[in-house]
């Protein structure tokens, strides 16, 4: 080994030289165990990749690794030369090119070595490697002397060198982190005059922006932002320190605290933000909601009425929805969410329950919610299919999302007849029935119901320009006396007793041919309430007493809209589906509709003015509490 890469080494690391020098005077490195694979020269290039990693990367980090590689190195290269016994002395550029640290004290090329012999580092390193020329004259040095000349080397610059072997000591330990356990007495409340209520949103996904991890993330209260973690090299820990915000909350926990103290939180005065993270309620405020009128403001002053709240439509999730606002308000599905802990259920469930929460709550900061988190996983189990950048069908979704929740079905009786056609004695073609007829039960989700084709001209009085048909009309596909043709047979459909709670119909409005979906713009013509079912279903004395009627009342009414594009814009005039819910207010009343963020009050007697397209009807019950 050279002697200025020794003493290079020395004055970089003298803890490390010393425990080097005492390896070797111990004789647990042995000359024919030291040689490494590749030969002296890859020893030596290691030595300097290692150097060079210390001064340009990371240095701190992995300082103490190295330091002990690069001291095994050097043993290595001095073990190596003494047994090829060629002992060289590289000029001081070369030294300098490879080996000396950034941080080393610079020298003015004007100067002498001799005229700084006494001073620190690099000057005192010329001085060493003279002495060690004049000692040995440059002849080969025997393996024993060269180790007992290098091991006083080390306590060459006496006190000072056991100073800043003992100052580097230091630096290289770590200091534990230490934590409170509870805030000082007395500053209980520190910090909690920095949290910004206006810039919290707890809608969206729980992800650390900056690891878009999922995992232990907390919220910071004076920006709003997820971070991941709280301990000293989490993220939340370096924002803490590095923008100043100290208070944080857990959102799986619920539970608030301080960094990088470390220490939580408890004052009342942070319910409110604990509640609008994750609202609860009792039964009995749940079941107080369908009958008493509450009205709520926002932070800004904004009144809103809980449970009639607008959504975000991030880009095109109108379908989206249109389709929970609906289902917010079917009572038991609305209270079971509500009421029921979802710790251990699927994510689906879980994001579901927290936005239903968040719709009918009474004190929330911002008078409406944003579906971002559900739609998230919505997007996930559903492969992409339901997103929020493209807009889908909510019948489709609907039928996706009931799937997925696993809710109980209804029944459907299904008659299916053969049909055979023969030729009579004049060669005209007869169809016949056969006389055997199969009967199915299938469940059912949704009713589909069939529009009548629209008329291609008006009639004379122009009466026709947007033709109507009344609700019962399409219904009497369900009666089992109207067949429906499908393929070689005959179908006839009707309703078996007893019939669930609540019916789903589905107006069957886009149907597509080879080139061009289609819309057929007819208008169902219904009552919001008083729909008599009983001509639908299969009569059965067990269940239902023949005659009597079974009522059904409008719960909410999905719309559709055709919006027709500017010319000069991007879709070139094209019809652009817009989606809208109508839905009632039991406290009032009233019936509300909702596009969006836009919510305003409709009149009973317009619904039916729109394209309806998913209609949610309840069965009601009479004075006596028995279902109808």
């Amino acid at each position: 080994m050279e002697g200025l890469l020794v003493l290079d080494f020395q004055d970089r690391f003298p803890a490390a030289y010393q425990e080097l020098c005492q390896w070797l005077v111990e004789g647990k490195l042995q000359p024919k165990e030291t040689i490494i694979k590749g030969g002296l020269a890859a020893a030596e290039q290691a030595l300097v990749d290692l150097f060079k990693g210390i001064n340009t990367g990371n240095a701190q980090v992995a300082e103490a690794r190295r330091i002990k590689s690069a001291a095994s190195l050097v043993a290595k290269i001095c073990l190596s030369r003494d047994l090829e016994k060629t002992v060289t002395y590289p000029s001081t550029t070369t030294s300098n090119l490879y080996l000396t640290p950034n941080n080393m004290a610079k020298r003015q090329a004007a100067e002498a070595l001799e005229d700084v012999a006494g001073t620190d580092s690099p000057a005192s390193k010329k001085s060493r490697v003279d002495n060690f020329h004049e000692l040995h004259n440059g002849s080969e040095l025997p393996a024993r002397t060269k180790v007992e000349e290098i091991v006083p080397a080390a306590e060459h610059n006496g006190e000072h060198g056991i100073k800043e072997e003992e100052e580097e000591a230091e630096e290289d330990d770590i200091i534990p982190v230490t934590r409170q356990a509870a805030p000082v007495e007395g500053f209980d409340d520190l910090y909690l005059d920095t949290i910004d209520r206006k810039v919290l949103d707890f809608d969206f996904e729980k992800l650390c922006s900056v690891s878009l991890s999922n995992i232990n993330v907390y919220a910071c209260l004076v920006c709003g932002k997820y971070y991941q973690g709280r301990g000293p090299k989490s993220h939340a820990y370096f924002h803490a320190l590095e923008v100043g915000h100290h208070v944080y909350i857990n959102m799986q926990t619920q539970k608030v605290y301080v960094l990088p103290e470390g220490y939580e939180v408890k004052n009342k005065s942070l319910e409110d933000i604990k509640f609008v993270s994750d609202p609860t309620y009792t039964k009995q405020q749940v079941m107080a909601m369908d009958r008493e009128a509450k009205t709520a403001w926002a932070l800004g002053g904004k009144e809103y009425v809980p449970g009639f709240v607008g959504m975000n439509n991030i880009k095109d999730n109108d379908y989206f929805n249109v389709v929970v606002q609906a289902l917010s308000h079917v009572p038991p599905l609305r209270n079971y969410f509500m009421l029921e802990s979802f710790g251990t259920k699927p994510e689906l469930a879980k994001r579901l329950s927290i936005l239903v929460r968040k719709i009918w709550n009474p004190r929330a900061f911002k008078s409406h919610v944003s579906p971002h988190e559900l739609l998230q996983e919505i997007s996930l189990k559903s492969n992409k299919k339901f997103t929020l950048t493209t807009q889908s069908d909510p019948a489709d979704f609907l039928s996706w999302f009931l799937n997925n929740m696993h809710l109980a079905l209804g029944e459907l009786k299904v008659e299916s007849q053969e049909i055979t056609a023969k030729a009579d004695a004049g060669d005209r073609l007869r169809f016949e029935e056969a006389a055997e007829v199969k009967t199915d039960v299938n469940r059912f989700m949704m009713l589909t119901l069939d529009l009548p084709t629209a008329p291609l001209f008006q009639d004379e009085l122009q009466q026709n320009i947007i033709p109507q048909v009344p609700l019962t009309n399409i219904l009497s596909k369900y009666d089992g006396l109207k067949a429906q043709e499908h393929l070689n047979s005959r179908r006839r459909y009707r309703l078996v007793h007893p019939l669930p709670p609540y019916l789903l119909f589905h107006v069957k409005r886009f149907s597509k041919n080879k080139f061009v979906s289609e819309r057929n713009p007819t208008i169902v013509t219904f009552d919001a309430r008083n729909l008599d079912m009983a001509p639908y279903v299969e009569p059965s004395p067990n269940h239902h007493r023949p005659g009597d009627p079974i009522w059904y009342d409008l719960v909410a009414n999905i719309v559709h809209e055709a919006v027709r594009g500017r010319e000069d814009s991007v879709e070139g005039g094209e019809e652009k589906k817009v989606w809208k819910v109508q839905v009632r207010d039991r406290a009032r009343e009233e019936w509300i509709q909702v596009q969006d963020l836009y919510v305003e009050k409709t009149q009973k007697e317009l619904l039916y003015l729109g394209e309806s397209y998913l209609q949610i009807w309840e069965r009601r019950r009479d004075g006596k509490g028995k279902e109808r």
